[in-house]
């Protein structure tokens, strides 16, 4: 990485409705879709400035290859680990914002798994009059190969597609996934990564027991369980992934009032000795006033 440096790539982009309206089919939850000219909800950022790589840019793994705007790590398994969003100004649907991005740190670190990469990117978003709407730091890891199994992975039997929430009670839910869910996910988000709908390759190449969940599905997904409890205005949300979900592994999302705002945590069945997969720490106070 001697020779790369990091740069600020602007690019002026559509909050497309499009991927706002797949991500309200996906999520079928009774809310209604947000049209042209309403404001967009926490995160769906995300799915609204979809962002595709040409085929030919795109590495073994379905993500862009490394070089360019992110640094060339050489440790192939790459994660979202997290990041922190502010909300300064509302966003709406079919706005044309402006994009500002830019690495702002790569630090290299041994952990118990072996050699990792943390890179930092911060994200700021402009509404169309320029105002500052949308600070954000996501955090990407880059890990080494996992051993490859001797043999692939027994394919589960796939549960039926349906709504991905479900109410167990007034601060709890249940988060439910299948292949469909996933590779629409991946589809609305233009996220080519292939551990997430490619069985061969996330069990075989990758070591997985099965597809991956995406990091910012369950983020979305407990910020959505926030919007379904009719929650305050979002001022800060900082997300956190703490271990990966499996596709059709049962979850429970649970909610829990804290003083500043709601913690959201998500369950999978093998983390509730260890503790949650994902957690969304939502801010809805004002702490300007404070």
């Amino acid at each position: 990485m001697s020779t790369w440096q990091p740069h600020l790539e602007t690019t002026t982009e559509l909050l497309d409705p499009a991927p706002v309206a797949a991500l309200a089919a996906l999520f079928d939850d009774g809310l209604p879709a947000p049209a042209p000219g309403e404001q967009l909800p926490p995160l769906w950022h995300w799915v609204a400035l979809p962002r595709w790589a040409a085929s030919g840019a795109l590495g073994p793994d379905g993500h862009p290859r490394r070089g360019s705007f992110l640094p060339p790590v050489a440790l192939p398994r790459r994660m979202f680990a997290g990041g922190e969003v502010r909300f300064h100004a509302p966003l709406t649907v079919g706005e044309t914002v402006r994009r500002e991005a830019e690495v702002v740190s790569v630090t290299e670190k041994n952990g118990r798994s072996g050699a990792l990469v943390v890179v930092d990117v911060a994200i700021r978003l402009f509404t169309a009059a320029g105002e500052l709407a949308v600070e954000e730091q996501q955090n990407l890891i880059y890990r080494e190969a996992a051993p490859r199994p001797d043999k692939p992975a027994a394919l589960p039997d796939s549960p039926e597609p349906g709504p991905p929430l479900t109410r167990i009670s007034g601060a709890e839910w249940a988060l439910r996934t299948d292949p469909s869910l996933l590779v629409r996910f991946s589809a609305a988000t233009a996220n080519a990564h292939r551990i997430h709908y490619d069985w061969p390759y996330a069990t075989g190449v990758e070591g997985y027991p099965g597809l991956v969940v995406h990091g910012p599905l369950q983020a979305l997904a407990l910020a959505e369980v926030h919007r379904l409890m009719a929650g305050q205005q979002v001022r800060e949300l900082r997300h956190r992934g703490h271990a990966p979900l499996f596709c059709g592994e049962p979850a429970r999302l649970v909610a829990t009032t804290v003083p500043d705002g709601v913690a959201l945590e998500l369950f999978g069945p093998r983390a509730e000795s260890a503790g949650p997969n994902a957690t969304v720490d939502i801010v809805t106070t004002d702490r300007s006033d404070t």
